[in-house]
């Protein structure tokens, strides 16, 4: 962990007055990783710090972890102690980016991860001219806005709604909550996470760090007003692997049994992996579990619903919308009525088909999950990934994304064409979208 004393230091020579920024993709559990009993997210870029004097260790750290250095750029510590940005308490070490809250058995839904102070901030972007990238040159027709409210002056919500989503007879406790965003000024769009910051502190006597949750509304949210944000959460539950003691979520837990008018604090809003294209004739493959559904959720209230349309005359969705949900029992079907509803006054644009583990067989008899049905449905989705305007969202269990690949590695054989590096060009397009957990 790196203090201002440490920064201070290194500013007495001109060559130790950098701080590197490195941009890392593909950071995973290996054999390294799989030692601290939690899942690293993930979704798009991860943004590290680096002092000049840490810089080769650092390669090798993420090395270790399976990630991908992209792009390097500096800033000068010294600004970051004359207050141009925020330092913190940043911490370059990604395993402080999860903690054991976000353990999940084979069928969980639960959808959180912890970040460090800093770990969730947006890096400037540059064009192919080396230029800043504004915000809304990031993403053509819209404002992507980052960070609006960062750890250290969270906005202060208000709970205004928190009801179950699980039916009875399901499994475990799955809520949707609905929070009061006026007096503030937090904007967001369809496919970006907001951070919740849960009171008290944790086992090491420190303030509890914040979790990522994805937005489950669209940017007007639930009231079409641009006065709430919503989000899907599960209470984790897992059984501790050495006590066998049952374990919950500390902030899953903390959000799923909020009463209105509490408040809570939020941070963000971060993210532009999972954004929707701007065309409103795209095709939109959907593949979720659990709570994955949130951010699909938030595209189909800006495709389908009547209001969201009303609100967006200069986007009138004409395309395609396909959603594969994956969940362990029928009672797990979250948004069912809203689901169903569009698919009834929709059924040329929007097609449901659901993954029931616990109820359903796949056709080696086995319990059918989502990549089952992916590779049921192969050589249709293959047909419909091809089209130019096609965008595909994975967003919950990162176990299902090997069965994924392998159903469409089976499809696209049939042609002779190699689905990773198809999936390669997809990803370079922008047309492949995935946040896994």
């Amino acid at each position: 962990m790196y203090n201002q004393g440490a920064v201070e230091g290194a500013a007495n020579n001109e060559l130790g007055s950098r701080v590197f920024v490195y941009e890392v993709v593909g950071l995973r559990q290996n054999e390294e990783t799989d030692k601290t009993n939690y899942p690293i997210r993930k979704s798009g870029s991860v943004f590290i710090r680096v002092p000049y004097n840490r810089m080769n260790q650092e390669m090798r750290r993420i090395t270790r972890l399976g990630g991908k250095i992209v792009s390097i750029h500096s800033i000068s510590a010294l600004e970051q102690v004359n207050g141009k940005a925020s330092f913190g308490n940043a911490n370059s070490e990604v395993s402080e980016l999860a903690t054991s809250e976000e353990a999940t058995n084979s069928e969980g839904n639960g959808k959180a991860t912890p970040v460090n102070a800093n770990s969730a901030e947006e890096q400037p972007k540059k064009d192919k001219k080396g230029n800043t990238m504004t915000q809304a040159k990031a993403k053509k027709g819209a404002d992507v806005p980052v960070n609006t409210y960062r750890p250290n002056a969270p906005f202060i919500g208000k709970v205004i709604s928190n009801e179950p989503l699980v039916k009875e007879g399901g499994i475990g406790i799955v809520q949707h909550l609905k929070f009061d965003l006026s007096g503030g000024d937090l904007k967001y769009i369809e496919g970006q996470s907001i951070g919740i910051i849960p009171p008290g502190l944790d086992k090491n006597g420190k303030p509890e760090k914040l979790r990522l949750y994805s937005i489950a509304s669209t940017r007007h949210g639930d009231d079409v007003d641009d006065k709430t944000v919503s989000l899907c959460v599960r209470q984790l539950e897992y059984k501790h692997p050495e006590t066998g003691e049952t374990v919950y979520g500390v902030c899953s837990t903390h959000l799923c049994f909020l009463k209105p008018g509490e408040e809570v604090k939020i941070t963000g809003p971060v993210g532009k992996e999972m954004l929707l294209p701007d065309d409103p004739d795209a095709n939109v493959i959907m593949l979720a579990t659990g709570t994955g559904i949130a951010p699909m959720r938030a595209y189909l209230w800006r495709q389908f619903k009547d209001k969201e349309r009303a609100a967006n005359p200069e986007y009138q969705f004409k395309g395609f919308s396909w959603l594969i949900f994956g969940v362990p029992t029928t009672p797990n079907l979250l948004y069912k009525e809203e689901l169903e509803e569009i698919q009834e006054k929709y059924p040329e644009n929007f097609r449901l088909t659901a993954a029931i583990s616990r109820e359903q067989k796949n056709p080696q008899g086995g319990r059918m999950y989502i990549q089952d049905r992916v590779a049921e449905h192969a050589d249709e989705l293959w047909q419909l990934i091809k089209n130019e305007k096609t965008h595909t969202y994975i967003c919950g269990l990162r176990g299902m994304e090997e069965g994924i690949d392998a159903a469409l590695t089976a499809a696209a054989a049939k042609e002779g064409v190699t689905w990773s590096d198809y999936q390669k060009e997809l990803k370079k397009a922008h047309r492949w979208h995935v946040e896994t957990y």
